[in-house]
């Protein structure tokens, strides 16, 4: 989600056909930066929202398993044609951990593998079968969460070594790194009733919580940093705009994780702790919710003042995938709320956000595929412009 690789705007003959900027094949993996993931977690989050949703229509889970099975292709070719990026291209990929945004969006890739990950367990099982899904989401949490922690640990330590941590240059996506644990504690939370018994089945739902400890502390402390720019400035770039929505992933996949591990809490632990840790969900999630809706007025005033009162409007980039991801977190969340409390006003809630994420893919989507397929300018390396 780089707002600099929008494309090369270089004079050059125009040609007509399936990427007609290429002047080879290779350059379809030499500007594949992590960024490229968040496509794969905007995709399968509709498929985990979906399941979950207070009101199940007919033919919505056949839908979300289909997604699942789209997501879970994105996530393999964009695994290979990384890896073919750092074979073909690999003076390109080794500045990619330090430049300071597309640093950030290395957390996507590990939340890309989480994301499919949870679906597998959740929906994919309807296509591959309850075992092959168990054994695929597990391994995919598993690399999810390790290279969550790895990128949440490292990433912050190049930013603040590269200096790239200014007041002046804030924005939501220094939550990207940090998020990703939040994830793995609400994968966790899924995979709890799997689990052997015992040490096993503790342990993962000890670890998830400290996951969700982890993530809630750094958004925390980064969080202020992004509302102090958003009041003091300079304002950010049109292309930045969209990272705004960010911020509701932690807080989202927060109210998810809690919820969904209080539910699950007395598969590990009994009595009186694991009636508190429930608690703790809806009491938690009652608090974020107001937040969640305060952030996403924020967030939606951004993007139409940039919109519809900048002269260019709000251009296309890769942060437009910002729109579909953390908005689905809210869903879930959402859900997980109305499955605790019974409220109505949370699956009336659900729904909205789902509805939001749904809108907000078909755009994004809409136009990330003319802009890489149609043309090819999202994946040609502003570099090899001639």
């Amino acid at each position: 989600m780089h707002p600099t690789t929008t494309g090369n705007r270089a004079a050059r003959p125009a040609r007509a056909g399936l990427l007609a900027d290429l002047r080879s094949p290779w350059e379809v993996v030499s500007n594949l930066t992590p960024n490229w993931f968040a496509s794969v977690m905007g995709t399968g989050i509709i498929a985990n929202a979906a399941v979950g949703l207070p009101v199940q229509v007919p033919g919505l889970r056949p839908a979300a398993a289909a997604v699942w099975v789209l997501a879970a292709a994105l996530l393999a070719v964009l695994t290979a044609g990384t890896v073919a990026h750092w074979i073909r291209y690999p003076a390109f990929a080794r500045r990619h951990h330090r430049d300071p945004v597309t640093g950030n969006f290395y957390g996507a890739m590990a939340m890309a593998y989480l994301t499919v990950g949870i679906g597998a367990v959740l929906v994919g099982r309807d296509w591959i079968g309850a075992t092959a899904a168990l054994a695929l989401g597990t391994t995919l949490w598993v690399i999810g969460s390790v290279l969550g922690l790895f990128f949440a640990l490292l990433i912050p330590v190049l930013m603040v070594r590269g200096g790239h941590y200014r007041e002046d240059a804030a924005f939501a996506g220094w939550l990207m790194p940090v998020v990703s644990p939040m994830v793995t504690a609400a994968g966790g939370a899924v995979l709890l009733p799997y689990a052997a018994e015992g040490v096993v089945r503790t342990s993962l739902l000890w670890f998830s919580y400290g996951c969700f400890a982890f993530t809630l502390l750094a958004s925390l402390i980064v969080l202020p940093a992004v509302l102090l720019r958003l009041l003091r400035g300079p304002r950010w770039a049109p292309t930045m705009v969209p990272t705004a929505w960010i911020a509701l992933g932690p807080l989202g996949q927060s109210m998810t994780a809690a919820n969904g591990l209080g539910a699950g809490a007395h598969l590990a632990v009994g009595g009186d702790l694991s009636a508190g840790l429930q608690r703790f969900g809806t009491d938690y999630g009652w608090t974020v919710t107001v937040a969640v809706l305060m952030w996403t007025a924020v967030a939606l005033t951004l993007t139409l003042r940039t919109a519809l009162g900048t002269a260019d409007g709000l251009p296309y980039a890769l942060t437009w995938w910002s729109f579909t991801f953390p908005v689905g977190t809210c869903a879930t969340g959402f859900s997980a709320m109305w499955a605790a409390t019974g409220a109505t006003g949370y699956a009336v809630l659900a729904i909205v956000y789902f509805l939001g994420l749904v809108t907000g893919w078909i755009v994004t989507a809409r136009g990330t595929v003319h802009r890489a397929l149609a043309s090819g300018a999202l994946l040609r390396h502003p570099a090899l412009a001639s």
